[in-house]
């Protein structure tokens, strides 16, 4: 009995407390509402409309035939240290000292399957041993076929059978949108595999201005390329080879959502050249070339904003020799209409030296067509061959004149023009030098050198004066 007495008092109370409350809250408190929260959240699925499962995007087939075709490039450079004048001077020539391996990495691409592998200048520039690693881990020593720094493409070719290698596309017929893959080696992460769209073409990002003669028109995607992936391959959904992944756009040194890669027509050209020639046969308009831009048109009195502006002609070129003028405006060459100066180089690019293109340009407002035989750099159209000696050192000289001999107390010499990418300016020469002795023999000419060096094996020793006077001495390895 008591028990059931308590059990109602409780229920009584209970009861009061609940009436107590909602009299308050209706009295007191009028602004209360009751908010209910429902059992289970609502979610509401993101997603591409008009995509049915299983019919979305799929690069597998084109990345399984194409990345058995690239490579993960590895490079060595033994860099010797500067020689120390004093010591030289007193004591003669120093003990050698060892050379310790500088690495380098980057990516490659095999386009055929006798061996030749397509990568950036710059991944193996200066190396002095460069290996190729497979995408089954075979590793092969490779040779270096040869070079074209305007470019930023390299050739190289290991000693290898059954390879697999990338089908040529048309980088010209990308469309702004069209998905691409890009497949190489990131921060040495074997063969990595990004995709992205083609986000511009014919893009000039001014890395190689400071080469006379350079050639960019870059592809733009936002396909993820990170340091390593220099040399790598940039492939359409079909598999083909589009092009030649070479730069990203970075304030960090990381991917922030723009890359830029070589078309593959520019490097096709290339590579033949240099197969078959030992060097890239470079055609050139001989004119200097400009954007048109709104400035440009107020200031030159243009009515439409379009071609390329003829800012000078050079007096021994084809376009000179053709009768274009300066102020002209070069609507298209070959029927291929050209609205950017990388555009141009790009057409360019693809001829050799004695190849006759059609030239359209606007003067006074009127089309005009021009028919003229491209040139080569030195003003012909013979074929140039490579000079394997200069190229590995990166430089080019000029004869001294026998005041200079005089005034610098030497009886011979060669005056070192220009510096590029190679051995020189690996250990510091500089334009102005002037070598006297390479490897303890007199030079006086470029075939001097040449015949040095073809002749030497290992370590090279320099001597020679620079720009005040003053004895220098360097070594590197060939």
């Amino acid at each position: 009995m008591k028990a059931k007495r308590f059990l109602g008092l409780f229920v009584v109370a209970v009861l009061g407390a609940m009436v107590a409350i909602i009299v308050y809250a209706r009295i007191f408190n009028p602004g209360t509402t009751v908010v209910e929260v429902p059992s289970e959240n609502k979610v509401q699925y993101v997603n591409l409309p008009g995509v049915s499962s299983g019919s979305g995007l799929d690069f597998t087939a084109a990345v399984e035939q194409s990345i058995g075709a690239v490579v993960h490039v590895k490079t060595k450079e033994f860099r010797e240290s500067q020689g120390n004048s004093l010591y030289e001077l007193f004591f003669g020539e120093q003990p050698s000292r060892e050379a310790h391996p500088i690495l380098g990495f980057g990516s490659g691409v095999i386009i055929s399957d006798k061996g030749y592998i397509v990568t950036n200048n710059h991944v193996i520039v200066g190396s002095d041993e460069v290996l190729v690693v497979l995408n089954d881990k075979q590793e092969y020593n490779a040779t270096l076929m040869g070079i074209d720094p305007s470019t930023d493409l390299a050739l190289l070719k290991i000693e290898a059978e059954g390879l697999s290698s990338l089908k040529l596309g048309d980088s010209d017929a990308l469309q702004l949108g069209e998905w691409v893959l890009a497949i190489g080696n990131p921060y040495n992460l074997t063969s990595t595999v990004t995709a992205g769209i083609v986000s511009a073409k014919a893009r000039n990002m001014g890395i190689l201005s400071s080469l006379e003669f350079s050639i960019e028109s870059f592809i733009q995607t936002d396909a993820a390329v990170n340091p390593g992936n220099s040399g790598g391959a940039l492939i359409n959904t079909r598999g083909e080879l589009v092009g030649i992944n070479t730069a990203i756009a970075s304030r960090t040194g990381a991917f922030t959502g723009y890359s830029f890669a070589i078309p593959v027509s520019i490097v096709e050209k290339v590579v033949k050249d240099l197969i078959e020639y030992g060097a890239v046969q470079r055609a050139i308009l001989g004119v200097e070339i400009r954007e048109v831009t709104a400035d440009l048109a107020q200031r030159e009195d243009i009515n439409k904003i379009e071609g390329v502006f003829v800012a000078a002609v050079r007096s021994d070129g084809a376009a000179k020799e053709a009768g274009i003028k300066e102020n002209d405006i070069i609507i298209s060459i070959d029927d291929t209409r050209v609205n950017s100066t990388a555009e141009l180089m790009e057409v360019v690019s693809k001829y050799r030296p004695g190849k006759e293109v059609k030239v359209v340009v606007k003067r006074e407002g009127k089309l005009k067509q021009f028919d003229l035989v491209l040139r080569n750099l030195e003003g012909s159209t013979e074929v140039v061959k490579r000079n394997d000696v200069l190229e590995i050192l990166g430089a080019s000289f000029e004869p001294l004149s026998a005041r200079e001999k005089q005034d610098l107390g030497i009886s011979n010499g060669l005056k070192v023009k220009s510096v590029k990418e190679g051995k020189f300016r690996n250990v510091g020469i500089q334009e102005g030098f002037v070598l006297t002795y390479v490897n303890k023999k007199p030079v006086g000419s470029v075939n001097d050198i040449t015949a040095i060096l073809k002749d030497s094996e290992g370590g090279v020793f320099i001597e020679g004066v620079d720009r005040k006077g003053s004895r220098s001495y360097y070594a590197f390895g060939m």
